[in-house]
């Protein structure tokens, strides 16, 4: 790192005042063995632990990379430990600040500092999404040519927002939202740490609870909440930092929910019956406090596909693609910004009509098949394609539906014993209106009897 004189200044009084900085920077790992979380990255031999002199290198240097993931789960903290463990020239920017000409500058500096001495440059850009076209063109030949080491964080998909040919030349590191056990042991670490708060207050498990569910797998929010609150406390007096304290401390109230238990199972049911009985506004207060209590945005997301079939179906054939594509959306960009689009999938789901045939339909068929009404498959329906199937009897008879004018065959489809079966009753709500019309034609067509 190449500090100016202000730079210098403020590093010397944090030196001399620990507390002069966030408690989020002075937890800040010094070497990649203290990293919490981002395990699958951090393995013997991997692209940051070459970028920490790690490994021998050789003619195989070290790659440039580019750490994508949701804000605290390290993409700083990695770099920074790199800046502390390299012996090579650091040196930090932020898109926020910086235009081509920084970057001109560094590249300038990399040049003549590998030139004149021999010392390579790790470049860290911060927020690399931010910068345009023009000005991630002006990053490729240094890194192509590696007068820099580029290591670029982002919060935003790479294959949107980094072109292609900066990608092409670099290594693309994907990063977790960070578990509550990684944050367990971040806040633990930080409460007995002597750079953190050295056991000055404890924390009780209700309130490391909630505050798990505040920090939604970030690492800085876990760490402000904790610093905030611990202020808070001893300025009480207080020896722990009591539920109380943190609600007042971050203006949030603690859901009573319980994600392992039945406030989990409760609310969730809660949410799906309203959605079955077209109460949008219950389903989704359910959702509200399924969402601040730090449900698994994917849980959620699935309980949404189900109910499209199990309540909806063919009555609004659109719900099941528009639960999906919430779900998949869910499982790309996560929280905060998941809950408006699970907060659409409910609403179109909670108005949507509603039909549970396709649901009583495969339950009357699967309750046929557990009694045992299965029979043979008639032979005009077997397979006729390998030799001696005609000898058999198979295939013989089958009328190709295709071959005729309105592309329905009367024959015989179902076994034996449940050639009159009817397991789909449609209702007349909604779009499933047309599929109570199809069904009655071609169970017509098909000369079967009426139930």
């Amino acid at each position: 790192m190449e500090p100016d004189l202000f730079t210098a200044a403020a590093e010397d009084r944090q030196e001399k005042d620990p507390t002069a900085s966030p408690l989020a920077v002075r937890m800040r790992p010094r070497t990649l063995d203290e990293v919490v979380g981002q395990q699958h990255l951090l393995k013997p031999g991997s692209p940051l632990r070459r970028l920490v002199g790690e490994s021998a290198g050789g003619p195989a240097g070290p790659s440039s990379v580019i750490l994508w993931g949701p804000p605290g789960t390290g993409k700083t903290t990695l770099a920074y430990v790199v800046s502390k463990a390299t012996n090579k020239r650091f040196v930090e920017l932020s898109a926020i600040t910086a235009g081509v000409k920084e970057v001109r500058a560094v590249i300038d500096g990399a040049r003549r500092a590998t030139g004149g001495f021999g010392k390579e440059t790790v470049l860290f850009l911060d927020e690399i999404h931010r910068f345009s076209k023009a000005q991630q063109d002006s990053l490729l030949p240094a890194v192509e040519n590696r007068w820099v080491t580029l290591i670029a964080a982002t919060t935003e998909n790479p294959y949107f927002s980094v072109i292609s040919p900066l990608l092409s030349r670099s290594l693309l590191l994907t990063l977790e939202p960070l578990t509550d056990d990684d944050l367990r042991a971040l806040l633990k670490r930080a409460l007995s740490d002597e750079r953190g708060l050295k056991e000055a207050v404890a924390l009780p498990e209700d309130t490391e609870d909630h505050l798990l569910r505040i920090a939604g797998g970030d690492a800085r929010r876990a760490l402000t909440a904790l610093e905030a609150a611990a202020g808070a406390a001893l300025d009480k007096g207080e020896a722990e930092i009591s539920l109380t304290t943190l609600e007042e401390t971050v203006d949030r109230a603690a859901v009573k929910y319980d994600r392992d238990g039945d406030q989990h199972y409760d609310v969730a049911s809660a949410l799906i019956k309203s959605i079955r009985g077209s109460d949008v506004d219950a389903a989704l207060h359910y959702l509200a406090r399924m969402i601040e209590a730090g449900e698994d945005p994917r849980f959620i997301a699935r309980r949404l596909m189900i109910s499209a079939s199990e309540d909806i179906g063919l009555a609004d054939p659109n719900a099941l693609p528009i639960a999906v594509a919430a779900a998949q959306a869910v499982a790309m960009i996560g929280f905060p910004e998941a809950a408006l689009t699970l907060s659409h999938a409910t609403i179109a789901l909670a108005l949507a009509p509603k039909s549970n045939a396709a649901t009583m339909a495969i339950g009357a068929a699967m309750e046929d098949v557990r009694k045992g009404l299965a029979g043979t498959v008639p032979p005009h329906l077997r397979d006729g394609h390998y030799k001696g199937a005609a000898k058999l009897g198979h295939a013989q008879g089958y009328v190709y539906p295709h071959d005729l004018p309105e592309g329905i065959a009367s024959q015989q489809y179902a076994p034996d014993a449940l050639k009159d079966r009817e397991y789909y009753e449609p209702t007349r709500h909604g779009a499933e209106t047309r599929y109570a019309d199809a069904v009655e034609w071609t169970r017509k067509h098909l000369g079967r009897r009426r139930s």
